[in-house]
């Protein structure tokens, strides 16, 4: 039940190589003593899972994980516990530039400026490869299955840390400095559904919310004069004081139903589905520039870096493109951002299901109507105004593969593209699903 992983994928900044290990059957209890279970070194036979994985794009991209976890902490009782670290470095550098045409010619273009051109000065930044951005963090959580309300119902609480080490890092409010974030998340979940692969029946509720300890309230310090001398020849400084410690509270909510509409094995099946997060701040002169949502697309691709936000997928619109659009206005109203992500956002969903086949190997087809939308000020949230979108698409779940799926979808609404004011419609968009939905 081991599990081996070798994976390539193609992406803006061109191959990603992957390579991971799963033991499925580990056991602490066996690691020491002749008479206990061994298949070779590997100690086995407790059903805990302890995992490494790598991947990497060269001088792009690199993370290293590892994580392990029990279901019977204790041996008693079915309760979890989990541990996890993982590394990431990220450079700012894309092979779209470096084998664009543009790229090529950029001195000679830049010659008939004299030498300098402004309207080439941001195509030069992103070829710099010593600005980066390092992520190192661990966690420990636990988690307990409870007897109240009912049966379905599970409780879990998770202690984290990260650090962010930035140097010239230019999509953030802050380019340099270590940002630390240390923070507890509680989790309450119900699962109900009758089959993992095609649910046919129950609903899958999830609400969580994730605390920092409010810094700003211990170190007496006024931010809002910060945000109002932007100039300042030791604004950067005082950046970087102001997010050693990042501090936010997060919370979300998601609920997912599945109704079958007629009987028998192959069956319509509808899948509704309500998604709700906001990320508050106890200063709103301190908000946190990480953690934020990236809101649009597939939920898979774009540019999301590292373990600094949280990806959402909304089909019909190019990746991110809604929480980029949110910020855009905001900007236009001459309001001080700390993030081109969004602090807020909703997504409802419609989807009927039909399965062509059940088993081992499962496919099935589907058809979706979709709406939500992002906010850069969770002020403005807003749950009836809604970027739609519809569409159609197929699933498949291969053993040893997992899921695979590809949606086309077409998004109704204007969202903002560019920042010289464009707006266009979402349009039709391929979708791709590599592992899980998002």
């Amino acid at each position: 039940n081991d599990q081996l992983e070798f994976s390539l994928g193609w992406g803006q900044t061109g191959i990603i190589g992957k390579i991971g290990i799963k033991f499925n059957n580990f056991s602490i209890r066996n690691l020491f003593g002749k008479n206990k279970l061994h298949r070779g070194i590997l100690p086995y036979g407790d059903g805990e899972q302890l995992g490494f994985s790598f991947q990497t794009n060269g001088s792009y991209y690199s993370s290293l994980s590892a994580n392990y976890s029990t279901n019977w902490f204790g041996g008693k009782r079915p309760n979890g516990l989990s541990l996890g670290a993982y590394y990431s470095k990220q450079s700012d550098i894309s092979s779209y530039y470096r084998n664009n045409a543009f790229y090529n010619n950029y001195y000679a273009y830049a010659g008939g400026y004299g030498g300098y051109n402004p309207y080439a000065y941001n195509y030069e930044s992103m070829l710099d490869d010593d600005k980066t951005m390092t992520v190192f963090g661990a966690s420990l959580g636990w988690g307990k299955r409870l007897r109240w309300p009912d049966d379905y119902f599970q409780l879990s609480a998770q202690l984290g840390y990260s650090r962010y080490m930035l140097r010239d890092w230019s999509y953030f409010y802050i380019h340099n400095g270590n940002c630390n974030n240390i923070n507890l998340g509680v989790t309450l979940s119900r699962t109900s559904t009758d089959n993992p692969l095609f649910p046919r029946r129950g609903s899958e509720l999830t609400a969580s919310v994730t605390l920092t300890p409010p810094w700003s309230l211990f170190d007496k310090k006024d931010y809002s004069t910060l945000a109002k001398n932007s100039t300042s020849a030791t604004y950067e400084d005082e950046l970087q004081d102001m997010y050693r410690w990042i501090e936010y509270h997060k919370w979300k909510f998601k609920l997912r139903t599945f109704t079958a509409l007629t009987g028998g094995q192959k069956n319509f099946v509808l899948m509704t589905r309500v998604e709700m997060g906001l990320l508050g701040s106890y200063n709103k002169h301190k908000r946190s520039p990480f953690e934020t949502f990236y809101v649009g697309g597939d939920g898979m691709t774009g540019y999301s870096y590292g373990y600094s936000e949280e990806t959402i997928a909304l089909r019909g619109y190019e990746n991110g493109t809604l929480s980029y659009s949110s910020a855009y206005e905001q900007m236009m109203k001459g309001n001080n951002i700390s993030s081109y992500n969004a602090y807020a956002y909703d997504r409802f969903t419609l989807e009927l299901r039909y399965p062509f086949m059940l088993g081992n190997t499962t496919i099935y087809g589907l058809g979706f109507l979709e709406g939500g939308n992002a906010w850069s000020n969770a002020k403005d949230f807003n749950p009836f105004k809604m970027k739609r979108s519809a569409g159609v698409g197929v699933r498949i779940y291969l053993p040893m593969v997992g899921l695979m799926g590809i949606d086309w979808a077409y998004g109704f609404d204007k969202v903002y593209t560019s920042q010289n004011g464009a707006q266009s419609k979402g349009g039709g968009h391929i979708h791709f699903i590599l592992g899980q939905e998002f």
